[in-house]
């Protein structure tokens, strides 16, 4: 029988880090910049919990969906032969109804903010779920996921106002383009094994150096976003902070991974993202807050 721990492995709950802080920023951006739409002045935090609860079951239909459709390709790769479904700790179905339960849980919870979230939330599983099989048709699965991630800052956002706006919308461009770049990075580690079994992605299109050039630019695009983002923010010396921060990050990721040295790989991905985007969250925050 698979335990929580198991569940929790299998859709990468650690890396719940790389959107939540996004969400965050929009939650608050529209509580202080916004309009929001709150019945008491204690309902932030219910709404809160609820923003929480649907970026929870998102990412955890996303990542098992992921995982599901994906397992006997991953059981051929040496690299992701020991994920749980392929290694036989969770089965395939029991992978598949962890899903279901997500994304019932997740519609249910989203149709009680508001309408607009009730209405949005389905077409949100349809892209965080469409991702998982982009690889076997367009190297541009990259940036698929990069939306997928960055639908959290904009639904937050809504959440709070029911409604679009166009700052949000930026932070969502930040979202793509970082975790685009991003993945581009991590899928060096299986340019070989791609190629060699026909799935797309642009390191196994392109060379290392072409792949990386792609995902440097996408982080300059990244970068541009943010600062056209705190343009609309009060702007303190302490926001500035955070975007250095994050920009020295996503350099030094740079710095770290090159043509012909990979082993930094998972650094690159995990922790220095993982930095880059609760710092940058810590300094925006205040700023809003201060």
């Amino acid at each position: 029988m698979a335990k929580l721990s198991d569940y929790l492995r299998l859709v990468k709950f650690s890396h719940t880090i790389f959107a939540m802080p996004f969400a965050m920023i929009g939650f608050t951006y529209a509580l202080k910049c916004g309009s929001p739409t709150l019945s008491e002045p204690w309902h932030w935090i219910v709404l809160l919990g609820q923003v929480v609860l649907c970026m929870v079951f998102a990412r955890n239909t996303a990542m098992g969906f992921n995982r599901w459709a994906d397992w006997r390709i991953d059981a051929e790769n040496p690299r992701t032969a020991n994920r749980e479904i392929p290694a036989g700790v969770i089965s395939p179905k029991r992978a598949l109804t962890f899903v279901i339960i997500n994304a019932v849980l997740f519609i249910v919870t989203a149709s009680t903010i508001n309408s607009l979230t009730a209405v949005l939330s389905p077409v949100a599983l349809a892209v965080v779920m469409f991702y998982s099989y982009c690889k076997r048709f367009t190297s541009l699965a990259h940036f698929v996921l990069g939306l997928s991630l960055g639908i959290a800052p904009v639904g937050a956002y809504i959440a709070v106002t029911g409604e679009f706006a166009l700052e949000p919308c930026i932070l969502s461009l930040i979202v793509i383009t970082w975790c685009g770049g991003f993945d581009i990075i991590y899928a060096l580690q299986d340019a070989a094994f791609d190629r060699e079994r026909g799935l797309h992605s642009i390191p196994s299109r392109f060379s290392a150096r072409t792949s990386l050039i792609i995902s440097a630019l996408m982080h300059i695009i990244s970068i541009a976003a943010l600062v056209w983002f705190a343009s609309y923010l009060p702007g303190h010396w302490y926001l500035w902070v955070g975007v250095a921060i994050f920009t020295a990050l996503l350099t030094l990721e740079h710095l770290l991974v090159t043509p012909t040295k990979q082993r930094n790989i998972g650094i690159a991905f995990g922790t220095l993202n993982g930095l880059a985007s609760t710092s940058l969250a810590f300094f925006v925050i205040l700023d809003l807050l201060l």
